[in-house]
């Protein structure tokens, strides 16, 4: 899957879910995590503004704008932007509630908690996910 692809998919996804949402308080709480200093009112639109850029060096200079999604959510470093894909993309919740505690017992830092998230849940179960409710979608319109 292309990140154009994985855009489009994004954006027939729940602006909010609420574990997401807890995660992001029990982060503020902590202060490791501040949404007060970013862009972006959602996960979602921070996915879509990020995606956005990925054709090209985008906010943080990247060399190399020919990547999977796969490897964009390798690659993201906020915890709760990684926590909202599981768990929009329909995961089910006791597997999105894993991922949010293995998430608060890492170490305090973004890049652990997001890839302590990836490690209980691999690219592999999303892009099945995303791939399950396009279909679904289309088979809606069909009928």
């Amino acid at each position: 899957m292309t990140p154009h692809k994985l855009a489009a998919k994004i954006r027939n996804l729940r602006e909010t879910v609420p574990i997401t949402a807890e995660f992001e308080r029990i982060l503020t709480r902590r202060g490791t995590w501040n949404r007060s200093h970013v862009w972006y009112t959602s996960q979602k639109q921070h996915w879509l503004g990020w995606l956005s850029e990925y054709d090209g060096p985008g906010y943080y200079g990247r060399k190399n704008s020919h990547r999977s999604a796969e490897f964009v959510y390798n690659h993201i470093n906020c915890p709760p932007m990684v926590l909202w894909l599981v768990e929009a993309s329909g995961v089910p919740r006791a597997k999105v509630a894993k991922a949010k505690q293995a998430a608060l017992l890492a170490r305090p830092h973004l890049p652990e908690q997001s890839a302590a998230i990836r490690k209980s849940i691999p690219w592999e179960m999303i892009e099945v996910r995303l791939d399950k409710r396009g279909k679904n979608d289309k088979e809606i319109e069909h009928t």
